[in-house]
């Protein structure tokens, strides 16, 4: 290279340096909870932008005077309310800092429902669609199939037992449409979600409450309707949206994903960070823990049909690390999780009261659901929060077989049995349940509820019978859920974590460390003792199936267990 063109080098690097930064943020693929630990869901999530990345991003952005704006692609796979939730709070924060804020889509929704996608547009001071594209802002459906029909004519029978009358995880199979108490909850839920999408819309858009209802009946709406309507600000492509944020953060504006933004910050922060305890003792903190997925006894990983799942003895065993920790002064626990297992979330639960036993506080921050199991886990906790979007309650249990002598006799098949004991063949397919066994049966439910409403007594500070009122198996809102008691207020993760700040006597600046701190190697070599960092691992194949949960899976209920929510809860 030419000696003349150094000090042009030298300077192109240094404006790069200190030009004003657009950061990119593309939520098309989705948003993930946490980044997976096992390699499988790191690679098929490896797209995915991750809810704490990004909040930490914007809240880096927001103090750093380089930043000038924030352009987000929207409109593309569907996004838990509840993230959108606290993500919008977030984009707020980073607008009140004088920051720009635009939104664009190809289409939301591409004549389909898109209306958390438009949700979380309003949230930006800007919303930009391409004149080809359109705007699914309808309203919130919940739709389900019922498969009683179908099981009448194969002459096959479900067996279900539950408490109580709102756990209607098993009425696909046993209904031919929602029973009144599934109806009236699903309604009560719907009108909530309808309830914060509209108010929000109407406060962003300037519009009236009715006039939104109104707009949300006429939906879906082509580009130019939308805009003529007042719902999108510019119809404009790619190169317009971005050609007019660098006319407002001036010519010479880089623009950067904010995730490689927040990764090269934060980098450089733990840098520093080492270097100061290299001479100093590390800073008193708070401990993050996530629990995400649907519970199950063992390690927590990913099984070959079921997906990623919470294992009992890798949360139980992180809690434990954390309560012990000389430098955690409180611990937040982040649910996201549909429920499963009875006994693997009571060894969860335990976990929590034995952590605020020795001292340490513990705040759950409640994600897109924590219902069933998930709120089993969390209702230990000395506070609750969670967003107004989020999945909770569904305190209640069920069970159920498959009964399929008769179908398969009228195939021509027969089966015979040998067994030993009264009970050898309880869990059979082919014959229903004797009266001692139901009587087994309701015995085990009428233990695991009485259980359940009897701990949610305990750490919600409430009779056992104002807590059978809002349980019975219903699900709720979190707003609705602060209304009953079963959450103590709403916000998202920052909230918690400066509750569990407060709580610990720790200052605003106090570190978040992330437990369990473990490393690769510890996933692939046995664990020294349950004590050890290597029992929080997690593994890379596993699977937590039972037998009588194999019955469950073949007739179309979770493998995972009694305390699980039925269904995919995330509105579109």
């Amino acid at each position: 290279m030419p000696s003349s063109s150094i000090p042009a080098q030298l300077a192109k690097i240094r404006q790069l340096r200190t030009a004003p930064l657009i950061l990119e943020l593309d939520l098309t693929d989705g948003l993930a909870e946490t980044r997976p630990s096992d390699p499988i869901s790191a690679f098929a999530a490896r797209n995915r932008a991750v809810l704490p990345d990004v909040l930490d991003g914007l809240r880096r952005a927001r103090d750093d005077a380089r930043v000038s704006s924030l352009v987000a692609r929207l409109g593309g796979r569907p996004i838990g309310l509840a993230a959108v939730q606290e993500l919008r709070r977030a984009i707020a924060d980073f607008a009140d800092a004088g920051k720009t804020t635009i939104a664009w889509a190809e289409s939301f929704g591409e004549f389909s429902a898109s209306n958390v996608q438009y949700y979380l547009a309003t949230a930006f001071e800007q919303i930009w669609l391409q004149p080809s594209g359109d705007l699914g802002l309808t309203g919130i459906a919940v739709e389900r199939i019922f498969l009683r029909g179908v099981l009448d004519r194969l002459g096959a029978e479900f067996q279900v037992a539950k408490r109580h009358e709102f756990k209607s995880a098993a009425e696909q199979l046993t209904e031919t449409g929602f029973s009144e108490p599934a109806r009236q909850a699903t309604e009560r839920l719907t009108a909530s979600v309808t309830e914060q999408i509209v108010q929000a819309i109407a406060d962003r858009r300037g519009l009236s409450w009715d006039r939104v209802s109104e707009l949300i009946d006429a939906g879906p709406f082509l580009a130019a309707r939308a805009h003529a309507e007042g719902l999108i600000d510019e119809l404009g492509y790619r190169d317009e949206v971005y050609a007019h944020a660098r006319k407002q953060a001036g010519p010479d504006a880089t623009v950067l994903y904010l995730g490689r933004y927040q990764r090269g910050r934060a980098m450089a922060e733990r840098a520093r960070t080492a270097v100061l305890q290299r001479s100093t003792v590390p800073e008193p903190g708070v401990a993050l823990i996530y629990a995400t997925g649907p519970i199950r006894r063992g390690r927590s990983g990913r099984g070959p049909l079921t997906g990623g799942a919470m294992g009992s003895d890798t949360i139980a065993a992180a809690i434990r690390t954390a309560a012990k920790d000389q430098h955690t002064r409180a611990i937040v626990l982040r649910v996201n999780s549909p429920g499963g297992s009875y006994v693997a979330s009571d060894t969860i639960w335990r976990e929590v009261v034995r952590a605020r036993s020795g001292g340490k506080p513990v705040v759950v921050s409640m994600g897109d659901v924590a219902a069933s199991g998930g709120y089993y886990i969390s209702m230990a906790a000395d506070e609750i929060v969670a967003q107004p979007g989020t999945i909770t309650g569904s305190i209640g249990v069920l069970t159920g077989k498959p009964v399929l002598g008769a179908a398969i006799g009228r195939a021509g098949v027969s089966s015979d049995l040998v067994s030993h004991g009264a009970h050898a063949a309880m869990f059979s397919q082919l014959r229903p349940f004797s009266t001692d066994e139901w009587t087994l049966v309701n015995d085990w439910l009428d233990h695991i509820y009485a259980d359940f409403t009897g701990k949610v007594a305990t750490g919600r500070g409430m009779t056992t019978e104002q807590v059978h009122e809002v349980a019975k198996g219903r699900v709720w809102s979190g707003a609705d859920a602060l209304a009953h008691g079963l959450v103590d207020e709403l916000g998202g993760l920052d909230r918690a974590t400066a509750i569990a700040r407060r709580r610990a006597g720790l200052p605003d600046s106090a570190p978040v460390r992330v437990f369990p701190r473990t490393r690769p190697i510890d996933r692939l070599r046995p664990a020294a003792s349950s004590e050890s960092r290597g029992a929080a691992a997690t593994t890379l194949l596993a699977d937590g199936w039972g037998p009588a949960w194999e019955l469950a899976l073949r007739a179309g209920l979770s493998p995972y267990g009694p305390l699980m929510l039925p269904g995919n809860w995330v509105f579109e």
